[in-house]
């Protein structure tokens, strides 16, 4: 087998098909998912809502507590972003692409450290306090919490929390073991950059047409 291969695919051979299947499923979804929200596009959330429920099962199965509340949390948030997303602000138009307000700042800070205090207690109850791994975790899922729940209120600094959690996960998810995950998170890295140019230019174009 060839080397490099081996290095990045090897760990799969201990693997069932079936869970291959599921996370190269789970992979392309969530590369839809992220492509439409760049796009400003609601399909973001029915193709994300099919990975985040591939993602739980297999997570579960894998043991990574952490990483399945997030995949849960995105599930929840999805519904409630498909809420927001289409809801009328008048007679014509639905929820903008808008800035963070100062409230809202004050909120994500209050999800950050929550989501720091809860995950430390499950992963205290699992005994899953076994290595580095658990506390990147820890942080990555605080970090998603935040992300998630201001891109379903369509704010542009959700790409900036995208970028640094996408960035962080790569090499934690091919320490992991999951290759194909690692190299979502590399896609997602870039989508989220050019994500976050559009969204912004979407802005700044409103502000010169109001």
């Amino acid at each position: 087998m060839n080397p490099i291969f081996e290095f990045l695919f090897g760990q799969y051979a201990e693997y069932e098909t079936i869970d291959i299947v599921l996370e190269i499923t789970a992979v392309i979804f969530g590369f839809l998912s992220v492509w439409f929200s760049k796009q400003n596009n609601i399909l973001v959330f029915p193709t994300g809502m099919v990975s985040t429920v591939i993602f739980v099962y297999l997570l579960f199965k894998w043991g990574l507590l952490g990483d399945m509340m997030i995949n849960g949390y995105y599930f929840i948030m999805s519904v409630y972003g498909w809420y927001v997303w289409t809801r009328k602000v008048d007679d014509e138009h639905v929820t903008p692409i808008s800035k963070t307000s100062f409230n809202e700042k004050k909120t994500s800070i209050a999800i950050f450290l929550a989501t720091l205090l809860f995950v430390f207690l499950v992963y205290q109850a699992f005994g899953k306090w076994t290595s580095w791994v658990a506390y990147v975790d820890t942080i990555t899922t605080a970090i998603f919490f935040v992300g998630m729940w201001l891109m379903a209120r369509r704010k542009l600094e959700n790409w900036l929390f995208w970028i640094v959690g996408d960035i962080i996960s790569m090499p934690l998810y091919f320490y992991k073991g999951f290759t194909f995950t690692s190299l979502q998170y590399l896609g997602f890295t870039f989508i989220a950059i050019f994500g976050y140019l559009a969204w912004k230019k979407s802005i700044n174009n409103s502000l010169q047409t109001a």
